[in-house]
Protein backbone atom coordinates (compact mmCIF):
# COMPACT_ATOMS: atom_id res chain seq x y z
CA UNK A 1 0.00 0.00 0.00
CA UNK A 2 1.37 3.41 -1.01
CA UNK A 3 0.25 6.72 0.45
CA UNK A 4 1.15 10.39 0.68
CA UNK A 5 -1.43 11.16 3.36
CA UNK A 6 -1.31 11.91 7.06
CA UNK A 7 -1.39 8.24 8.09
CA UNK A 8 2.32 7.74 7.47
CA UNK A 9 4.60 6.93 10.41
CA UNK A 10 6.65 10.13 10.25
CA UNK A 11 4.02 12.58 9.00
CA UNK A 12 4.86 16.07 10.22
CA UNK A 13 8.50 15.28 10.97
CA UNK A 14 10.84 17.79 9.34
CA UNK A 15 14.31 16.53 8.49
CA UNK A 16 17.36 18.39 7.24
CA UNK A 17 19.87 16.13 5.53
CA UNK A 18 23.38 17.54 5.24
CA UNK A 19 24.67 14.28 3.89
CA UNK A 20 26.60 12.98 0.94
CA UNK A 21 27.49 9.66 -0.66
CA UNK A 22 25.38 6.83 0.91
CA UNK A 23 25.63 6.97 4.72
CA UNK A 24 23.36 9.83 5.84
CA UNK A 25 21.38 10.02 2.56
CA UNK A 26 20.20 6.42 2.96
CA UNK A 27 18.98 7.15 6.49
CA UNK A 28 17.00 10.18 5.34
CA UNK A 29 15.71 8.32 2.27
CA UNK A 30 14.13 5.78 4.63
CA UNK A 31 12.66 8.63 6.67
CA UNK A 32 11.17 10.12 3.50
CA UNK A 33 9.55 6.78 2.64
CA UNK A 34 8.06 6.78 6.15
CA UNK A 35 6.47 10.17 5.48
CA UNK A 36 8.99 12.71 6.78
CA UNK A 37 9.55 15.97 4.92
CA UNK A 38 13.24 15.79 4.03
CA UNK A 39 15.21 18.79 2.83
CA UNK A 40 18.58 17.84 1.37
CA UNK A 41 21.15 20.61 1.77
CA UNK A 42 23.99 20.53 -0.75
CA UNK A 43 27.13 22.59 -1.17
CA UNK A 44 27.45 24.79 -4.27
CA UNK A 45 29.17 21.88 -6.04
CA UNK A 46 26.52 19.39 -5.00
CA UNK A 47 26.70 15.87 -3.60
CA UNK A 48 29.72 14.07 -5.11
CA UNK A 49 27.41 11.35 -6.42
CA UNK A 50 25.77 13.92 -8.71
CA UNK A 51 28.94 13.67 -10.75
CA UNK A 52 28.86 9.89 -11.09
CA UNK A 53 29.55 8.46 -14.56
CA UNK A 54 26.57 6.08 -14.64
CA UNK A 55 23.48 8.13 -15.52
CA UNK A 56 19.91 7.53 -16.60
CA UNK A 57 18.48 8.95 -19.82
CA UNK A 58 17.75 12.26 -18.06
CA UNK A 59 21.37 12.68 -17.00
CA UNK A 60 20.72 11.83 -13.35
CA UNK A 61 23.32 9.48 -11.82
CA UNK A 62 21.63 6.29 -10.68
CA UNK A 63 23.51 6.29 -7.37
CA UNK A 64 22.17 9.73 -6.51
CA UNK A 65 18.64 8.91 -7.66
CA UNK A 66 18.48 5.74 -5.57
CA UNK A 67 19.15 7.36 -2.18
CA UNK A 68 17.86 10.91 -2.74
CA UNK A 69 14.50 10.50 -4.44
CA UNK A 70 11.59 11.82 -2.40
CA UNK A 71 13.55 14.74 -0.94
CA UNK A 72 13.49 18.47 -1.60
CA UNK A 73 16.91 19.77 -2.62
CA UNK A 74 18.42 23.15 -1.80
CA UNK A 75 21.82 24.60 -2.64
CA UNK A 76 23.46 26.36 0.31
CA UNK A 77 27.03 27.50 0.95
CA UNK A 78 27.64 26.69 4.62
CA UNK A 79 31.06 28.34 4.46
CA UNK A 80 29.31 31.67 3.91
CA UNK A 81 28.03 33.41 7.09
CA UNK A 82 24.66 34.06 5.48
CA UNK A 83 24.43 30.43 4.40
CA UNK A 84 25.04 29.42 8.01
CA UNK A 85 22.29 31.78 9.12
CA UNK A 86 19.85 30.28 6.62
CA UNK A 87 20.55 26.82 8.03
CA UNK A 88 20.00 28.07 11.57
CA UNK A 89 16.65 29.48 10.50
CA UNK A 90 15.67 26.14 8.97
CA UNK A 91 16.70 24.32 12.15
CA UNK A 92 14.36 26.44 14.26
CA UNK A 93 11.40 24.45 12.91
CA UNK A 94 13.16 21.16 12.22
CA UNK A 95 12.88 17.92 14.16
CA UNK A 96 16.00 16.17 12.92
CA UNK A 97 19.33 17.08 11.32
CA UNK A 98 21.30 14.20 9.82
CA UNK A 99 24.85 14.81 8.64
CA UNK A 100 27.97 12.92 7.60
CA UNK A 101 30.27 15.72 6.53
CA UNK A 102 33.96 15.51 7.32
CA UNK A 103 34.59 15.30 11.08
CA UNK A 104 34.22 18.67 12.79
CA UNK A 105 33.01 20.52 9.69
CA UNK A 106 29.71 21.71 11.16
CA UNK A 107 31.38 22.69 14.43
CA UNK A 108 33.81 24.88 12.51
CA UNK A 109 30.83 26.63 10.92
CA UNK A 110 29.18 27.19 14.31
CA UNK A 111 26.53 24.61 13.39
CA UNK A 112 27.37 21.80 15.79
CA UNK A 113 24.81 20.19 18.05
CA UNK A 114 25.50 22.47 21.02
CA UNK A 115 24.91 25.58 18.90
CA UNK A 116 21.84 24.23 17.12
CA UNK A 117 20.24 22.95 20.32
CA UNK A 118 20.40 26.49 21.71
CA UNK A 119 18.30 27.58 18.77
CA UNK A 120 15.93 24.61 19.00
CA UNK A 121 16.15 22.48 22.18
CA UNK A 122 13.89 19.86 20.59
CA UNK A 123 16.13 19.24 17.59
CA UNK A 124 17.81 15.88 17.21
CA UNK A 125 21.15 15.88 15.43
CA UNK A 126 22.48 12.60 14.06
CA UNK A 127 26.14 12.57 13.10
CA UNK A 128 27.67 9.82 11.02
CA UNK A 129 31.45 9.51 11.12
CA UNK A 130 34.07 6.92 10.41
CA UNK A 131 35.25 6.31 13.96
CA UNK A 132 33.10 8.42 16.28
CA UNK A 133 33.91 11.36 18.53
CA UNK A 134 36.22 9.54 20.95
CA UNK A 135 38.94 6.94 20.73
CA UNK A 136 42.40 7.04 19.08
CA UNK A 137 40.96 7.25 15.54
CA UNK A 138 38.34 9.91 16.30
CA UNK A 139 38.33 12.60 13.65
CA UNK A 140 39.90 10.46 10.93
CA UNK A 141 38.15 10.51 7.56
CA UNK A 142 36.74 7.23 6.31
CA UNK A 143 34.86 5.63 3.43
CA UNK A 144 33.20 2.23 3.01
CA UNK A 145 36.36 0.67 1.55
CA UNK A 146 38.71 2.05 4.19
CA UNK A 147 36.43 0.88 7.00
CA UNK A 148 36.24 -2.58 5.44
CA UNK A 149 40.03 -2.63 5.52
CA UNK A 150 40.33 -1.25 9.06
CA UNK A 151 37.61 -3.47 10.54
CA UNK A 152 38.74 -6.89 9.24
CA UNK A 153 35.89 -7.17 6.75
CA UNK A 154 38.41 -7.47 3.93
CA UNK A 155 40.73 -9.82 5.81
CA UNK A 156 37.80 -12.17 6.38
CA UNK A 157 36.45 -11.95 2.83
CA UNK A 158 37.81 -14.12 0.04
CA UNK A 159 39.65 -17.42 0.00
CA UNK A 160 42.56 -18.55 2.13
CA UNK A 161 45.10 -18.47 -0.70
CA UNK A 162 43.85 -15.23 -2.22
CA UNK A 163 44.17 -11.54 -1.48
CA UNK A 164 41.82 -9.73 0.92
CA UNK A 165 38.63 -8.74 -0.91
CA UNK A 166 36.05 -6.03 -0.31
CA UNK A 167 32.46 -7.14 -0.18
CA UNK A 168 30.53 -6.74 -3.42
CA UNK A 169 27.88 -4.42 -1.91
CA UNK A 170 28.67 -1.27 0.08
CA UNK A 171 27.66 -3.01 3.29
CA UNK A 172 29.33 -0.53 5.68
CA UNK A 173 27.54 2.59 4.44
CA UNK A 174 24.12 0.99 4.25
CA UNK A 175 24.38 -0.88 7.55
CA UNK A 176 25.52 2.33 9.23
CA UNK A 177 22.68 4.23 7.56
CA UNK A 178 20.22 1.79 9.09
CA UNK A 179 21.89 2.14 12.51
CA UNK A 180 21.65 5.92 12.39
CA UNK A 181 17.97 5.66 11.49
CA UNK A 182 17.43 3.49 14.58
CA UNK A 183 19.17 6.09 16.72
CA UNK A 184 17.06 8.91 15.29
CA UNK A 185 13.80 7.02 15.83
CA UNK A 186 14.82 6.19 19.41
CA UNK A 187 15.60 9.87 20.06
CA UNK A 188 12.26 10.93 18.57
CA UNK A 189 10.50 8.51 20.89
CA UNK A 190 12.44 9.69 23.94
CA UNK A 191 11.61 13.28 23.05
CA UNK A 192 7.92 12.49 23.56
CA UNK A 193 8.81 11.89 27.21
CA UNK A 194 11.53 14.48 27.87
CA UNK A 195 10.55 17.17 25.40
CA UNK A 196 14.22 17.53 24.49
CA UNK A 197 16.31 16.54 21.51
CA UNK A 198 19.75 14.97 21.73
CA UNK A 199 22.84 14.13 19.71
CA UNK A 200 22.92 10.72 18.03
CA UNK A 201 26.30 9.37 16.94
CA UNK A 202 26.95 6.38 14.71
CA UNK A 203 30.41 5.40 13.51
CA UNK A 204 30.92 3.30 10.40
CA UNK A 205 33.36 1.03 12.23
CA UNK A 206 30.96 0.44 15.14
CA UNK A 207 28.06 -0.36 12.82
CA UNK A 208 29.87 -3.07 10.83
CA UNK A 209 31.79 -4.69 13.68
CA UNK A 210 28.85 -6.75 15.08
CA UNK A 211 28.48 -8.48 11.69
CA UNK A 212 31.83 -10.15 12.42
CA UNK A 213 30.33 -12.11 15.32
CA UNK A 214 30.82 -15.52 13.69
CA UNK A 215 34.36 -14.67 12.64
CA UNK A 216 35.33 -13.36 16.06
CA UNK A 217 33.76 -16.36 17.75
CA UNK A 218 35.75 -18.63 15.45
CA UNK A 219 38.97 -16.80 16.26
CA UNK A 220 38.35 -17.03 19.98
CA UNK A 221 37.63 -20.74 19.87
CA UNK A 222 40.29 -22.08 17.52
CA UNK A 223 44.03 -22.05 16.88
CA UNK A 224 45.45 -18.79 15.59
CA UNK A 225 46.92 -20.47 12.51
CA UNK A 226 43.44 -21.10 11.05
CA UNK A 227 42.92 -18.65 8.16
CA UNK A 228 40.72 -15.62 8.63
CA UNK A 229 39.43 -15.87 5.07
CA UNK A 230 37.12 -18.87 4.78
CA UNK A 231 35.73 -18.28 1.29
CA UNK A 232 32.11 -19.38 1.09
CA UNK A 233 32.37 -21.43 4.24
CA UNK A 234 30.97 -20.31 7.58
CA UNK A 235 32.94 -17.38 9.01
CA UNK A 236 33.53 -19.27 12.24
CA UNK A 237 34.09 -22.62 10.46
CA UNK A 238 31.46 -24.04 12.81
CA UNK A 239 28.84 -25.29 10.34
CA UNK A 240 29.29 -27.97 7.67
CA UNK A 241 28.26 -28.36 4.99
CA UNK A 242 28.14 -24.61 4.41
CA UNK A 243 29.28 -23.56 0.94
CA UNK A 244 28.43 -22.77 -2.67
CA UNK A 245 28.30 -25.93 -4.76
CA UNK A 246 28.36 -26.37 -8.55
CA UNK A 247 25.36 -27.66 -10.46
CA UNK A 248 24.85 -28.58 -14.10
CA UNK A 249 23.71 -25.02 -14.87
CA UNK A 250 25.06 -22.76 -12.14
CA UNK A 251 25.69 -22.70 -8.42
CA UNK A 252 23.67 -23.24 -5.26
CA UNK A 253 24.34 -22.60 -1.60
CA UNK A 254 23.59 -25.41 0.84
CA UNK A 255 24.01 -25.50 4.60
CA UNK A 256 23.10 -27.90 7.37
CA UNK A 257 22.93 -25.94 10.62
CA UNK A 258 21.87 -29.01 12.64
CA UNK A 259 22.53 -32.74 12.61
CA UNK A 260 18.89 -33.30 11.61
CA UNK A 261 19.45 -31.25 8.44
CA UNK A 262 22.53 -33.32 7.63
CA UNK A 263 20.64 -36.56 8.17
CA UNK A 264 18.00 -35.53 5.63
CA UNK A 265 20.68 -34.42 3.14
CA UNK A 266 22.70 -37.62 3.69
CA UNK A 267 19.63 -39.74 2.94
CA UNK A 268 18.84 -37.68 -0.18
CA UNK A 269 22.36 -37.91 -1.59
CA UNK A 270 22.45 -41.70 -1.12
CA UNK A 271 26.22 -41.73 -1.20
CA UNK A 272 27.93 -44.43 0.95
CA UNK A 273 30.72 -41.95 1.72
CA UNK A 274 28.22 -39.75 3.57
CA UNK A 275 27.45 -42.61 5.98
CA UNK A 276 30.86 -42.25 7.61
CA UNK A 277 30.21 -41.96 11.39
CA UNK A 278 32.74 -39.12 11.56
CA UNK A 279 30.14 -36.91 9.84
CA UNK A 280 27.25 -37.68 12.21
CA UNK A 281 27.80 -34.57 14.34
CA UNK A 282 28.43 -30.92 13.54
CA UNK A 283 31.82 -30.99 15.21
CA UNK A 284 32.79 -34.07 13.23
CA UNK A 285 31.73 -32.55 9.93
CA UNK A 286 33.55 -29.33 10.71
CA UNK A 287 36.70 -31.32 11.45
CA UNK A 288 36.48 -32.90 7.98
CA UNK A 289 35.07 -30.06 5.87
CA UNK A 290 37.02 -30.91 2.74
CA UNK A 291 35.62 -34.43 2.66
CA UNK A 292 32.07 -33.27 3.39
CA UNK A 293 32.24 -30.61 0.68
CA UNK A 294 33.57 -33.17 -1.81
CA UNK A 295 30.60 -35.45 -1.14
CA UNK A 296 28.06 -32.67 -1.60
CA UNK A 297 29.87 -31.37 -4.68
CA UNK A 298 29.92 -34.82 -6.29
CA UNK A 299 26.16 -35.04 -5.82
CA UNK A 300 25.20 -31.48 -6.83
CA UNK A 301 27.17 -31.11 -10.04
CA UNK A 302 24.94 -33.43 -12.07
CA UNK A 303 21.69 -31.72 -11.05
CA UNK A 304 20.05 -28.55 -12.31
CA UNK A 305 20.07 -25.73 -9.78
CA UNK A 306 16.29 -25.24 -9.80
CA UNK A 307 15.68 -28.96 -9.39
CA UNK A 308 18.19 -29.14 -6.55
CA UNK A 309 16.86 -26.09 -4.70
CA UNK A 310 13.24 -27.21 -5.00
CA UNK A 311 14.13 -30.65 -3.69
CA UNK A 312 16.02 -29.22 -0.73
CA UNK A 313 13.22 -26.77 -0.04
CA UNK A 314 10.81 -29.69 0.24
CA UNK A 315 13.09 -31.22 2.87
CA UNK A 316 13.46 -27.88 4.70
CA UNK A 317 17.21 -27.86 4.12
CA UNK A 318 18.43 -24.23 3.73
CA UNK A 319 19.55 -23.58 0.16
CA UNK A 320 19.35 -21.02 -2.60
CA UNK A 321 20.47 -20.58 -6.18
CA UNK A 322 23.33 -18.13 -6.65
CA UNK A 323 21.66 -15.47 -8.79
CA UNK A 324 23.23 -12.80 -10.97
CA UNK A 325 22.34 -9.10 -10.80
CA UNK A 326 20.15 -9.28 -13.94
CA UNK A 327 18.36 -12.30 -12.49
CA UNK A 328 17.87 -10.46 -9.20
CA UNK A 329 16.26 -7.42 -10.84
CA UNK A 330 13.97 -9.72 -12.84
CA UNK A 331 13.02 -11.82 -9.82
CA UNK A 332 9.22 -11.77 -9.34
CA UNK A 333 9.57 -11.62 -5.56
CA UNK A 334 11.92 -8.64 -5.75
CA UNK A 335 9.45 -6.92 -8.05
CA UNK A 336 6.54 -7.71 -5.75
CA UNK A 337 8.31 -6.28 -2.69
CA UNK A 338 9.20 -3.04 -4.51
CA UNK A 339 12.43 -2.27 -2.68
CA UNK A 340 13.86 -1.51 -6.12
CA UNK A 341 11.02 0.09 -8.00
CA UNK A 342 10.21 1.85 -11.24
CA UNK A 343 8.02 4.89 -10.74
CA UNK A 344 6.04 6.76 -13.37
CA UNK A 345 5.56 10.52 -13.27
CA UNK A 346 4.79 13.29 -15.76
CA UNK A 347 8.31 13.00 -17.22
CA UNK A 348 8.16 9.25 -17.76
CA UNK A 349 9.66 6.49 -15.66
CA UNK A 350 12.62 6.36 -13.30
CA UNK A 351 14.11 3.64 -11.13
CA UNK A 352 14.92 4.17 -7.47
CA UNK A 353 14.74 2.51 -4.05
CA UNK A 354 11.46 1.91 -2.31
CA UNK A 355 11.65 0.89 1.34
CA UNK A 356 12.57 -2.33 3.12
CA UNK A 357 10.45 -1.17 6.09
CA UNK A 358 6.83 -2.37 6.07
CA UNK A 359 4.43 -1.20 8.78
CA UNK A 360 0.92 -2.64 8.92
CA UNK A 361 -0.79 0.65 9.79
CA UNK A 362 1.57 3.11 8.14
CA UNK A 363 1.74 3.19 4.34
CA UNK A 364 5.01 3.84 2.55
CA UNK A 365 5.26 7.07 0.56
CA UNK A 366 5.81 6.63 -3.17
CA UNK A 367 9.19 8.21 -4.02
CA UNK A 368 9.37 11.24 -6.25
CA UNK A 369 12.21 11.87 -8.66
CA UNK A 370 15.43 13.22 -7.10
CA UNK A 371 15.64 16.96 -7.59
CA UNK A 372 18.32 18.81 -9.48
CA UNK A 373 20.96 20.74 -7.56
CA UNK A 374 19.09 23.51 -5.75
CA UNK A 375 15.84 22.67 -7.52
CA UNK A 376 13.64 23.42 -4.50
CA UNK A 377 15.70 26.21 -2.95
CA UNK A 378 13.26 29.00 -3.73
CA UNK A 379 10.21 27.01 -2.62
CA UNK A 380 11.86 25.92 0.66
CA UNK A 381 13.09 29.39 1.59
CA UNK A 382 9.75 30.91 0.71
CA UNK A 383 7.51 28.32 2.38
CA UNK A 384 9.66 27.41 5.36
CA UNK A 385 11.19 30.79 6.19
CA UNK A 386 8.75 33.21 4.58
CA UNK A 387 11.64 34.74 2.65
CA UNK A 388 10.70 37.32 0.02
CA UNK A 389 11.62 36.85 -3.62
CA UNK A 390 13.93 39.85 -3.52
CA UNK A 391 15.92 38.37 -0.64
CA UNK A 392 16.16 35.02 -2.40
CA UNK A 393 17.42 36.73 -5.52
CA UNK A 394 20.04 38.61 -3.50
CA UNK A 395 21.32 35.43 -1.84
CA UNK A 396 21.50 33.72 -5.21
CA UNK A 397 23.41 36.64 -6.73
CA UNK A 398 25.93 36.50 -3.87
CA UNK A 399 26.44 32.75 -4.27
CA UNK A 400 24.93 31.86 -0.88
CA UNK A 401 22.28 29.64 -2.47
Amino acid sequence: MIATTTNTALHGVKVICIGQFYFAPYCTMLMARLGADVIKVESPGGDPYRRGPIMDEDGMPYQFQFVNSGKRTIRLDLKHPEGQEVLRDLVRNADVVVQNLSPGALDRFGLGYEQLSEINPRVIMASGTGFGSFGPYAGEAAMDLTIQARTAVMSTTGFEDGTPVRTGPSVVDFMAGTHILAGVLAALYQRTVTGRGQHVEVALQDAILPSLTSNIAGLMSRAIDVPERTGNRHGGLSVAPYNAYPTADGWVTVLCPTDAHWERLRTLMDDPAADDPRFATTSGRCAHMDEVDAIVRRWSKSLGKDELVNTLKGLKIPSSPVVTLPELLDDPHVKARGVVRTVADERGEFTTLGSPLFLSDSPIVEPTRAGGLGEHTEVVLSEELGMAAEEIDRLRAEGVI
